[in-house]
């Protein structure tokens, strides 16, 4: 059974995509965030994966560290056998104008959002030499290829997602691991929820298709960037944005 091992899976994006993983047959390895909280809400992805007849774990780790993400590999690889698939997920958002963001906002975000990603494959990497395939998805965002205003922390670190993507894709291309991302836009999850109504309204009008995304959709573009059927796409970005930036 291939193993697909999710970051910031509790909830949002994250947990839509462990379980539509699990649908597809993959042993799920379900990080969370170390709280009684998030432990809870990973559970009750975990119980909605196993559903499918498949395995579903939960691994509590702070992936912005590189040594709870060097753990949690460890504990995967222990229990669940391997790490086909690694789709980094975890993020997180501190919005504020430049002139008014602390160092603290803006560094807070940089580490969930970029150097998480940085040592989850420093970790996972390896794994999938010694394996000779593996699939990894970052989530960037739309963000990451346009800039927002009052998310110039959350731009960057989305940016430097999509380098890191093609820079991974090049670099382990030849040993039969592809590295995608996908840009999400306006995708309705609990961080959408806590905009104020003029914003979203504002985005709304913004997008050709006139509603928001679902997490599901975001779900079935990795779906497809964790299945043999893409094993001939690497370094690739794909926008789910329903037409945002035309």
């Amino acid at each position: 059974m291939a193993v697909a091992l999710i970051t910031g899976a509790s909830q949002g994006i994250g947990a839509c995509i462990a379980k539509r993983l699990a649908k597809d047959g993959f042993d799920v390895a379900i990080n969370h965030f170390p709280s009684e909280e998030s432990a809870a809400k990973a559970l009750e992805v975990a119980k909605e994966c196993e559903a499918f007849g498949v395995k579903a774990v939960c691994f509590a780790a702070d992936v912005s560290k590189m040594a709870e993400c060097e753990e949690m590999v460890k504990a995967v690889k222990e229990q669940l056998g391997s790490i086909d698939a690694l789709v980094n997920n975890a993020g997180i958002t501190r919005d504020k104008l430049l002139a008014r963001m602390s160092e603290d906002e803006y560094d807070a975000v940089i580490a969930v959002n970029q150097k998480s990603i940085f040592n989850m494959l420093k970790n996972v990497c390896p794994v999938m030499m010694k394996q000779k395939h593996g699939r990894i998805v970052n989530i960037a965002s739309v963000a990451g290829l346009y800039g927002n205003p009052g998310q110039i922390n959350y731009s960057a670190s989305k940016g430097a997602v999509i380098s890191m993507t093609k820079t991974v894709a090049k670099e382990y291309g030849r040993k039969n691991i592809t590295c995608n991302a996908v840009a999400p836009g306006f995708i309705h999850t609990p961080m959408t929820d806590v905009l104020a109504e003029d914003y979203k309204t504002k985005m709304l009008e913004a997008v050709a298709m006139r509603r928001y995304g679902e997490p599901e959709e975001v779900a079935s573009v990795v779906s497809f960037l964790v299945s043999e059927d893409s094993s001939y796409v690497t370094g690739q970005v794909i926008e789910i944005s329903g037409g945002l930036s035309m």
